[in-house]
């Protein structure tokens, strides 16, 4: 599992670190592997052009270090200080030892315009607020670039602990970041600046919880469940889907599509789009009975295309089983009877239904979707798998943010959500916690959708179709 750690977490276990070793040891290792990385990038060293960014701190001390490595290997090497009176001394020594040059930034557009290699060390994860007047233009000069940009810990301008991004910020190829994953590197909107992120080990020794912690594919294989000889469809679980309309019967195809592929042992449909979903998938048990004379389930999911239908919601957050509510359920859910409920709940929002639950603007979700997703776990005591750019699953008793790695920008597709829905439906009902539920489907359903995609458009019912690819391909590797 891929996990990521805040800036005091981090902070204290480099203290401890740094109380065992030689001064100074600790920003050599880092400013070794950072050197290696862009070594690496660059495929030969000897003769090329390196532009450092350099800021006031520890950051800008790996640059440093990193840069004089690069100019004993041959590298033209040029550290455009910000603050010089405030750079870090021995780094600048270093690389003035090993034939580097300084420059100010009123030089840096010509520089990096003929630069092979940008760095940036302007702002370390202690960066708060955005970045100032200066920096911003070394940025923006940056940006500017054909050069490879590699950032040093994580890109300056992006907050480390929580991925948003005030104002201008660097835009990486490459990021280098030591010692643990920050959430800004897996969390959008700063994953977007970070590029491909290197991992540098340090040493630093690190709590067992994380901040934010991403499944892999051993991770999700260790989950799925498998049936035994004695199984039958009812130990394999039932989940009931409550979806769909007059309006909208193809939600109510597309979730019980999903729960078919989602393990379960059985699917039972409960609403008025029953002919449209026994036409598509006979094996569906239909009833229009209403979820409380539905029969046996082991979860529930409601919401899809329901339109206006409150009873339904009601009538299933009323049960005793685990409950997933997506899309018109989360406007139609009361906060108190969800808070009320003994059983898990699953809340699937995306970033507009969360913020229509939050009392904030859409863009301050996209914004802020860890502090997003928490808060709206904290008020409705649920799980909370906040779909969009960036999935995050948050647990309704706190501990780490689970972040999806899979998925592709082709999932952005009317219906995906409903396959979503009744996949981490089928889950629970199979017996997976919420939290575990719905990082498996979310994680399943993104791989799927690069399976189906395959760098061209797709439809809802391909991703659908391509989940038992998505489950071979984790459970086979």
């Amino acid at each position: 599992m891929r996990t990521a750690y805040s800036v005091e977490t981090v902070r204290a276990a480099e203290r401890e670190l740094m109380a065992r070793l030689p001064d100074g040891a600790l920003m050599q290792r880092a400013a070794a592997g950072l050197a290696a990385a862009c070594a690496d990038l660059l495929g030969r060293v000897y003769g090329r052009r390196v532009v450092l960014l350099v800021g006031s701190g520890d950051n800008g001390g790996d640059a440093l270090y990193a840069g004089a490595r690069l100019a004993r290997r041959g590298a033209a090497v040029t550290a455009v200080l910000l603050a010089p009176e405030r750079a870090h001394g021995g780094g600048l020594a270093a690389l003035r030892r090993a034939g580097g040059r300084t420059a100010a930034p009123g030089g840096a557009q010509e520089l990096v315009e003929r630069a092979d290699l940008l760095l940036d060390g302007i702002v370390g994860i202690g960066g708060k607020g955005g970045l100032r007047p200066d920096a911003a233009r070394l940025a923006e000069v940056a940006e500017r670039s054909r050069a490879a940009v590699v950032a040093v810990d994580l890109p300056s301008g992006v907050d480390a602990d929580t991925g948003e991004v005030r104002g201008a910020a660097v835009r990486a190829d490459l990021t280098v970041t030591f010692g643990t994953h920050k959430p800004g590197l897996l969390i959008d909107p700063a994953r977007e600046y970070a590029g491909s992120v290197r991992l540098v080990d340090i040493g630093l020794a690190l709590p067992e919880e994380a901040e934010l912690e991403a499944l892999q594919h051993a991770d999700v294989r260790r989950l799925l469940p498998v049936p035994t000889g004695e199984s039958d469809k009812y130990r394999r679980g039932v989940v009931g889907i409550a979806a769909g309309s007059a309006r909208y019967p193809g939600a109510a195809v597309l979730a019980v599509y999903g729960a078919l592929r989602g393990g379960a042992g059985a699917v039972r449909y409960v609403g008025p789009a029953g002919d449209a979903v026994v036409a598509r998938f006979p094996e569906t048990l239909v009833s229009d009975r209403g979820p409380k004379h539905a029969g046996r389930v082991q979860a529930w999911v409601v919401g899809p295309g329901a339109g206006d239908d409150a009873s339904a919601v009601g009538e299933v957050l009323a049960s005793d089983v685990p409950v997933l509510i997506d899309a018109d359920g989360l406007r139609l859910a009361d906060r108190d009877a969800v808070r009320a409920r003994t059983a898990p709940t699953l809340m699937t929002p995306h970033a507009g239904e969360a913020a229509a639950l939050l009392g904030v603007p859409r863009e301050e979700v996209e914004g802020a979707r860890l502090a997003s997703a928490r808060e709206l776990a904290g008020r409705y005591g649920a799980t909370v798998l906040l779909k969009g750019s960036t999935t995050l699953v948050a647990d309704a008793g706190g501990g780490a943010v689970r972040v999806n790695p899979t998925g592709t920008a082709w999932l952005a597709t009317a219906g995906s959500g409903d396959v979503l829905s009744g996949l981490a439906g089928s889950l629970l009902a199979s017996g997976l916690s919420a939290l575990d539920a719905g990082s498996v489907g979310a994680y399943l359903h993104g791989l799927a959708g690069r399976f189906a995609a395959d760098g061209a458009p797709v439809g809802a019912h391909d991703v659908a179709e391509a989940v038992p690819a998505a489950w071979r391909d984790v459970t086979e590797a």
